[in-house]
């Protein structure tokens, strides 16, 4: 395997194998075909039947787009048939998404495109998967400030059914801070790559930082107020609970900083339904003291995980008696 980089930022790294390494040493080789023939490569003993793993590590050390191959060497030629090209971006963004999942259908649609150009795709794709109909779904990922002086501010832009907490909020340098979205549909529906923004701008506050407190808008302040009923074995007025949210701290926006974050939401919101056969489960005689056993199958023929549970039937004294449970099925 020949590892071709011009930038030196893809690692080829083979995994735990039985394969042998051996030299070319031995191999006679003439001015013309050390052109496409190094010297000395190493080269790994395949026996048929058998499978290698590699390990493909990009490192980049710049902000910029980079690309490199690995070309398989069998025997003494570069095979024509076997060319992996290698793509990747490095970047230096000051607030980035994290913990997101990539989307395989944009890269291969971008991949498609053209085959001499390849795009490297950023992950920014939450998939929910399966979720019932309402009934509240939740994903998380975190947001980072990755600038060592700048406070940045964040906002999502309102929709109505993903709701995003903290959906205002700030971030200290150096900060990060954990984002939960939440779905919730009463109907069946389906999203496929339903794009929400966030807006981002650098803040300066007009007191000194060192005096400004964290905050988004999840924060708030409890207090306990006297109010006009009396309990009459008490000889105080009841208290009534009041909550407040916590004010944003007074800032102003850094001129031409502000832009937009992007994140991609796919979900399958549907009903969950199931199948039984058996309605009446017929035990056979049994001795006192001994136990007998029955079983009846159920069956979920629905889009969506089945969420179930039994109990104690309230009929007869002769119901099954077993403690409460609840499975996951698809």
């Amino acid at each position: 395997l020949h590892l071709e980089d011009e930038h030196g930022a893809f690692f080829l790294k083979g995994r735990d194998s039985t394969l042998q390494r051996f030299y070319t040493e031995d191999v006679e080789e003439d001015s013309l075909a050390s052109v496409t023939k190094p010297s000395k490569q190493p080269f790994l003993l395949l026996y048929r039947g058998q499978k290698a793993k590699f390990d493909v590590i990009f490192k980049p050390t710049l902000a910029q787009h980079l690309e490199g191959k690995i070309r398989v060497l069998v025997g003494d030629t570069y095979s024509k048939k076997t060319l992996i090209e290698l793509v990747g971006e490095g970047h230096e963004d000051e607030f980035t998404l994290d913990g997101l999942e990539e989307d395989t259908k944009e890269r291969n649609a971008k991949s498609s495109l053209k085959k001499d150009i390849i795009d490297a795709v950023r992950v920014n794709h939450i998939q929910f998967g399966d979720c019932p109909v309402g009934k509240p779904c939740c994903r998380t990922f975190t947001v980072t400030n990755h600038t060592s002086k700048e406070v940045m501010r964040f906002e999502w832009e309102a929709d109505n059914l993903f709701q995003f907490s903290p959906k205002v909020g700030h971030l200290h340098p150096g900060c990060a801070k954990n984002i939960t979205v939440t779905l919730k549909a009463d109907v069946p529906t389906t999203f496929r790559r339903h794009l929400v923004k966030c807006k981002v701008a650098k803040i300066n506050f007009e007191l000194p930082r060192r005096k400004v407190l964290d905050w988004d808008d999840r924060m708030c302040i409890v207090t306990w107020e006297d109010t006009t009923r009396k309990d009459l074995a008490a000889m105080w007025p009841e208290k009534e609970k009041i909550v407040e949210t916590v004010p944003e701290p007074v800032h102003t926006v850094v001129e031409e900083s502000s832009h937009e974050a992007e994140v991609y939401l796919s979900a399958r919101v549907a009903y969950a339904e199931f199948r039984l056969n058996t309605i009446v489960v017929q035990l056979k005689d049994t001795l006192p003291f001994r136990t007998r056993t029955a079983t009846f199958r159920m069956h979920n023929t629905g889009k969506v995980a089945l969420q179930y549970s039994w109990a104690e039937g309230e009929d007869t004294e002769e119901a099954v008696r077993k403690p409460y449970s609840t499975a996951l099925m698809r």
